[in-house]
């Protein structure tokens, strides 16, 4: 763990949550969540730079020794619409009731910066050395959705298993989903959990039905394997090639981009070269690769390593240096040089032009 230089003789301030869990894990942590056990807006007026405060959630960024620093006041919470963004309900309370807000116990590990000791007042560290990941409460997964999306993540990146009354917990809301819930949360859980790009976490997020989530309607697991699909090309949304399997995300608040990769997608099956590079020249990787998936991923590889990089030399200024005055004819003299070149791509731009001085000259 990243040592935070603060002078604090209160032992008020903790390390809270991931960065203590991954320390106790010997993993690195990129995240430090500092908590101040009162008005975290107060106290660190006193040492550093206030840049930036949030007085309803109690959280403030500090400038400490030529650092910025994020430190929390400790919170409870309360959620009056269910699977919706929880309201503040006290700034400045017990570290108790803070860490009780939180989603698994091994996220609940508290560690003084001051002394170095580890506050554990649910169990987290036993969770921790027997690899379990457990909620807090009984109506965990109601208040908050997500967390059966982060538990997702957490059991694969961990090699982590539900205890036995949280596995139940998550089956019995599975089956009986309030799909009032704030989507834009559960939206940025499936990018970091699919950004991580396994197909373990794919089959166990269908297999565990927690893809109800997002849709009601049943969901099979292809046959291609997403994951090395994803490491042969790389696309930049990762996430959508695993959640555009499910069809239906009418729920999610999907971006133009987004809708666009889905709507450029291919309904039926191609059965030609010039189909399918003239379905794919002008969409986003991340349609093909869907298309890969969904339809033909043979077809897909296909289109990637051997036809997308072949182009027809000619233009429209060597048309009309021919002879060919500018028409909507043009369009079918490009396409007809493109299916022979597609059928030899070694084909020069003067066999190009031969080709059209023999058939439209």
């Amino acid at each position: 763990m990243e040592i935070i230089n603060i002078k604090d003789t209160s032992n008020k301030l903790f390390y809270i949550g991931g960065v203590v869990r991954d320390e106790l894990l010997g993993r690195k942590s990129f995240d430090i969540d500092i908590t101040y056990v009162g008005d975290a807006i107060a106290y660190c007026g006193r040492f550093g730079e206030v840049i930036q405060e949030n007085l309803d959630f109690g959280t403030v960024r500090v400038n400490v020794g030529g650092r910025e620093v994020d430190f929390a006041s400790t919170r409870s919470e309360s959620y009056p619409r269910k699977g919706h963004l929880p309201v503040v309900d006290k700034i400045g309370c017990s570290l108790r009731e803070d860490v009780m807000r939180r989603d698994f116990t091994i996220n609940a590990l508290a560690k003084s910066v001051t002394t170095g000791e580890i506050i554990d007042y649910t169990g987290g560290l036993e969770d921790l050395k027997n690899k379990k990941l457990r909620v807090l409460h009984d109506e965990s997964f109601i208040d908050d959705p997500t967390r059966i999306i982060r538990g997702l993540k957490f059991s694969v990146r961990f090699g982590f298993d539900l205890d036995e009354h949280t596995r139940k917990l998550q089956e019995d809301y599975l089956e009986n989903i309030n799909y009032d819930m704030s989507y834009k949360r559960v939206k940025k859980e499936l990018i970091e959990t699919f950004n991580l790009n396994s197909q373990i976490v794919f089959e166990k997020f269908i297999n565990e039905k927690i893809y109800k989530l997002v849709t009601p309607n049943a969901v099979e697991i292809p046959s291609v394997n997403i994951e090395q699909l994803v490491n042969d090309y790389r696309p930049e949304n990762v996430w959508l090639i695993y959640v555009g399997v499910l069809g239906d995300l009418s729920r999610l608040p999907i971006t133009r981009i987004e809708q666009k990769i889905l709507d450029d997608l291919p309904k039926e099956k191609i059965n030609n070269d010039f189909e399918l590079y003239k379905a794919f020249e002008n969409v986003r990787l991340e349609s093909v690769l869907l298309y890969g998936v969904l339809k033909d991923e043979q077809g897909a590889r296909h289109y990637l390593d051997d036809l997308k990089e072949i182009k027809v030399a000619v233009n429209g200024d060597d048309l009309q240096k021919l002879g060919i005055k500018p028409s909507p004819k043009y369009q079918q003299i490009f396409d007809e040089i493109l299916k022979r070149k597609l059928q030899n791509p070694d084909m020069t731009k003067d066999d190009e032009i031969s080709i059209i001085n023999h058939l439209y000259v």
